[in-house]
């Protein structure tokens, strides 16, 4: 098992007191956050590969805090505003991304899920193989925010901090994007890291700011 965690405190996050210092959360919606400087350098395909500044990546990490918050809060309405309104926001049960397979909901849909009561499929049991049929707030409670990750002990930008058998496609399902992923490497010492859990928050970078298009949830599995 890969382990490449990077400490909390390095990101000064933003959940823990002296993180809230230094990224306060807001709960102003995407599209009023500043303009991404973004510019672009020439890749080994020819293609144009975007490069962030500093300030770009703490405007990352605070729309992550506030989509993690937004989760454990079930305040479906700033989730909502965060979701990119033409992409939507794909959902990942296993660390493996399969955009053609994945549930993916629009903002509207996300602003109304607590009244959505249609059990949708978004994959199969790890070990078990039985189908995941549940609502949209049922898997967001299970697997999407199973754990508090606003107080995870681990956080990766632009790095997976810790991968199983599963494999972790992410950056290629999500080639022109950026993620954080919060992560436990363990929860409890005596299974010694084998309930490690993640939760990765995925954005693509528009001239106004960050937008949620992904949200993969990884564990470890057999």
């Amino acid at each position: 098992m890969k382990r490449a965690a990077v400490p909390l405190i390095l990101f000064l996050f933003g959940f823990l007191l002296g993180l809230l210092c230094l990224f306060p959360m807001s709960s102003r919606p995407p599209d009023t956050a500043p303009a991404l400087s973004v510019q672009g350098s020439e890749g080994e395909d020819g293609g144009e590969v975007p490069t962030f500044t500093s300030k770009d990546t703490a405007a990352l990490l605070r729309s992550a805090a506030g989509v993690a918050e937004a989760l454990k809060y079930k305040d479906y309405e700033a989730l909502a505003g965060y979701v990119h309104p033409e992409r939507g926001v794909t959902f990942t049960a296993y660390s493996t991304v399969n955009l053609e397979t994945d549930q993916n909901f629009s903002a509207d849909q996300i602003r109304e899920l607590a009244q959505d009561d249609t059990r949708y499929l978004w994959g199969y049991e790890d070990g078990r193989g039985e189908p995941i049929r549940r609502t949209i707030a049922q898997f967001l409670e299970e697997f999407i925010f199973s754990v508090d990750y606003t107080q995870s002990t681990s956080v990766g930008v632009d790095e997976i901090v810790m991968s199983g058998n599963s494999l972790e496609n992410l950056k290629e399902a999500y080639p022109d994007c950026r993620f954080v992923d919060l992560c436990y490497p363990s929860l409890d010492p005596a299974y010694e890291g084998l309930d490690w859990c993640s939760l990765k928050i995925v954005f693509a970078p528009t001239q106004s700011g960050w937008y949620l298009v992904g949200l993969i949830h990884s564990q470890w599995t057999i």
